[in-house]
Formats: structure tokens, C-alpha cells, sequence
């Protein structure tokens, strides 16, 4: 069986790092190597993209310059021999100078220019991997990735295409492909969103029924609370599905919120492991479920309140369904609800439609809006039934909170506060469930 290992674009985001990752993935054990694009590339093709599209040309083309730059820098470092550096060189050129076309003809095609990124991680990789020694192959992930017309994957599309790459050279050790991108299904380049990589690499072992995933990042698994707020955060050695999908889901970075849904039903483990930290155990997540109460904390910001109030006393048969109709004719999710015998108050994040939403109910309700919202979540098994967990809302004296959410879940916990509010109650949760040892 082969395993499905996955590097972010920390991990391939210097000559020094992607020197780390050989070292991982050279251990003779078959493998598929999922790769982001280098650190920063992503953040300068979007903006490039956005360039474009105002018809800033000269700061274009210089984001163009400086993009080359990076990419002939980490190539000088890394490759040593001279007709696979000029190898590598001529992919450059062929990059800017399609990078270039879009700019001349003022083209903004954001899923082709953003993919680009994606492109040169694997193919400068693939030619390391190589010029050390070690048998790679540099496929596509445009040759078996696909979305379906409701951007869903593909899986049998995939699974076919897939295995019939990797039948074709049965003895191949390793095979690097890009993560991120795919095809929509009018066989266009698309994407799977920001952070999608690890979303390819479950759904990659998912079809090829790997033996584990590994996700590979700058931190060793998932932590017990926000590590760039509370000091001295502590790795979770052993997450269930549903405890990682509820952290990822509500703000925990490390993990794309879609990873586990291709794999939780094979019952194909994911691991969580640190780069620059190989022998650390990290996180493993799987259907074992060990242990009760309060595992970890995690906050998801830029949430938008909206409280809808009935215009009559009581709320009228129908009430919720006329609202849920309305959010799901703009395709935007619901996070948190409550409701009172008058009103529903919900949040969302993402506001793109929040003005047609906004008229829509305005027809037959009042409607308040509060911005600049957090959600700070809490995760574990069995949680709501704990004998501790009550005592959490001791602190609630401490924080303005505007909703809770508790008891629609049985492994989580979630409270709305104030953005500018967040920082404290991350670190008044931590001293009191941590320090005090509540779990």
C-alpha cells in the first residue's frame, strides 16, 4: 500500500526546506508527494491577477520580475548540474512568458494564473529529486483531478484516471503531483480553494485506498489552542474525525476543513506532522475516539451577526424555512443559530451576498447586523455531557458574549464574541481548562 504525503508551501518555500523534504520522503516506502506552491507565490499570483485586471501593467510585469527572481533564486541554490538548471531555467521562461500573454492582452484568467505557482513547486522538486538520485515522476494533476459541476470532486472521474497513471509504471517509488488545482467539468483549469492541497491529498487517498495521508507543515499537528495568541500550547497527539473536521472547520489553520470527509469512512488515517521537526510525534486523526471533554480551542474570524426578528409576536409556521430558503439561494453557509420565540439570530462568513440577503429578508422582518465577529470554539469528545464543562461559563463574566451554540454537536462548543475580544477569551479558556486541568 502507498501513503499519500502532502508538503505546504513552507515546506517547499526554500532551497534548505525542500532539502528537509527529501530527506522525509527518501525512505524507500511507495509514495504520493502532494505539493503546494512555495510560500508567498500564491499571495503574488493573486495579486498579479488583480493587476491585471485594473490594467496596472507596469506593476504587472514587476510582479512578474520579482516572481522569476524568487524562482531562478531557490533554482541556483538547490540544482547543481548544468543542463538540468538550463532544464529548469527554460520551464521559468516558459512560465513568465506565459504569465506575460495574460498581461499583454489583458487577460484575467485567475485559476490559470494562479495555478502557475503549483506548476513550478513540483516540477523544480520533481528535478531535485532526480539530479539526487532518487527515481521520481512528475504527474499532472490535471490528468485525473476533477470537479463536478457543483465543484464537488469527481471521485470516480479521479479514481479511474488515477490508478491508470500509476498502473502505467507499477514499480514507480515516488510521484510527485501538484495539490490545489484540478479541472472543472467543462475541462477547464480550476481549483479546489485556499488551503486546498491537503483537500487533494485525502481525496488522492481516498482513491488509491492509501495505508495513511500526512499532512507536512511548519508545526507539529494540531495544538490545544492558538499558538499565536497563548503561549506554551501543547501538541494533541490523537484526534477522532470529528474532533478535527469541528477544529478545522472553526479556525484551526493546520487543516483545510474538507480534508477528512474522503477519508473518515475508509477509515484512512491522517497524520499531522512538522517539517522542520520530522521525529515529533504530531497528531493523528482516525475513528478512535479516546477520552472525554475539552481537547482543544480554536477561533474563526471575520463573522458576520444577523438577527432577524418576526414582524408578528410569535414566529409564524415557516418563519425558519422562508430564511433558510433565502441563505441557500445565495449559497451562502450558516455557522451558528439560536432562536427566541421572536427571533433567529445566525452568523455568517462570508459576506459576499449579505446586501441581496439583507433586502430579501427586510420583506417580512426586521434585520440587525454586528461585523467584526469571532467564533471561539471548543473540541472534544463528548463535551456537552461532561461534568466539567459546565463550570467554562464561569469566565462568561469576564467576556461579552454575543451567542452561544451548545448542544447541537456533541464535540463542540461554540461562542460568539466581539474580534477585539477574541486574544482574552482564548487565554481566560486556556488558563481555565489547561492550566487547571478541567479535562
Amino acid at each position: 500500500m502507498m501513503k499519500v504525503l502532502k508538503f505546504g508551501g513552507t515546506s517547499v518555500g526554500s532551497f534548505s526546506n525542500i532539502k528537509k523534504v527529501r530527506e522525509i520522503i527518501d525512505n524507500g516506502e511507495p509514495k504520493i508527494v502532494v505539493l503546494s506552491a512555495m510560500s508567498g507565490s500564491t499571495n503574488q499570483l493573486v495579486q498579479l491577477n488583480e493587476s491585471i485586471q485594473s490594467n496596472q501593467q507596469a506593476e504587472s510585469k514587476q510582479l512578474v520580475i520579482e516572481l522569476e527572481q524568487k524562482y531562478l533564486n531557490v533554482t541556483d541554490h538547490l540544482i547543481k548540474d548544468k543542463t538540468r538548471v538550463e532544464t529548469v531555467i527554460q520551464y521559468i521562461a516558459t512560465l513568465t512568458e506565459r504569465l506575460h500573454y495574460f498581461i499583454d492582452n489583458q487577460i484575467s484568467n485567475y485559476n490559470e494564473i494562479v495555478a502557475q505557482g503549483e506548476f513550478f513547486s513540483t516540477f523544480l522538486v520533481n528535478q531535485y529529486l532526480q539530479e539526487q538520485g532518487i527515481s521520481s515522476r512528475l504527474i499532472s494533476a490535471l490528468d485525473f483531478m476533477r470537479i463536478d459541476k457543483e465543484g464537488e470532486p469527481d471521485y470516480f472521474y479521479i479514481q479511474q484516471n488515477l490508478n491508470r497513471i500509476l498502473e502505467e509504471k507499477p514499480e514507480q517509488e515516488i510521484y510527485i503531483t501538484q495539490g490545489f488545482i484540478c479541472l472543472n467539468n467543462e475541462g477547464n483549469i480550476s481549483n479546489l480553494k485556499r488551503g486546498g492541497s491537503d483537500y487533494t491529498a485525502s481525496i488522492i487517498g481516498a482513491a488509491i485506498r492509501a495505508e495513511e495521508v500526512q499532512i507536512w507543515t511548519d508545526i507539529d499537528g494540531f495544538h490545544n489552542n492558538d499558538p499565536r495568541v497563548v503561549e506554551n500550547t501543547q501538541s494533541i497527539a490523537q484526534l477522532s474525525f470529528d474532533e478535527a473536521a469541528e477544529l478545522a472547520y472553526f479556525g484551526a489553520k493546520i487543516l483545510h476543513p474538507q480534508t477528512v470527509v474522503p477519508v473518515r469512512n475508509l477509515e484512512i488515517p491522517v497524520r499531522l506532522k512538522n517539517t522542520n521537526l520530522p521525529e515529533a510525534e504530531g497528531t493523528l486523526i482516525s475513528n478512535q475516539i479516546i477520552g472525554e471533554g475539552i481537547k482543544a480551542i480554536a477561533a474563526k474570524d471575520g463573522i458576520t451577526a444577523i438577527k432577524i426578528k418576526s414582524e408578528r409576536m410569535l414566529l409564524a409556521h415557516g418563519f425558519l424555512k422562508k430564511i433558510f430558503e433565502i441563505f441557500e439561494k445565495y449559497e451562502t453557509a450558516i455557522d451558528m443559530i439560536t432562536t427566541s420565540e421572536i427571533a433567529v439570530s445566525l452568523t455568517i462568513d462570508d459576506n459576499t451576498y449579505l446586501r441581496e440577503i439583507t433586502t430579501e429578508l427586510l420583506k417580512f422582518a426586521q434585520v440587525e447586523i454586528e461585523e467584526h465577529k469571532s467564533i471561539v470554539c471548543l473540541v472534544g469528545n463528548n463535551i456537552i455531557h461532561h461534568q466539567t464543562t459546565p463550570q467554562l461559563f464561569k469566565i462568561l463574566q469576564d467576556v461579552n458574549v454575543r451567542m452561544i451554540a451548545y448542544g447541537g454537536s456533541n464535540n463542540n462548543i461554540s461562542l460568539l464574541v466581539n474580534t477585539t475580544d477574541k486574544t482574552t477569551t482564548l487565554q481566560l479558556l486556556n488558563n481555565y481548562i489547561f492550566k487547571l486541568n478541567l479535562v
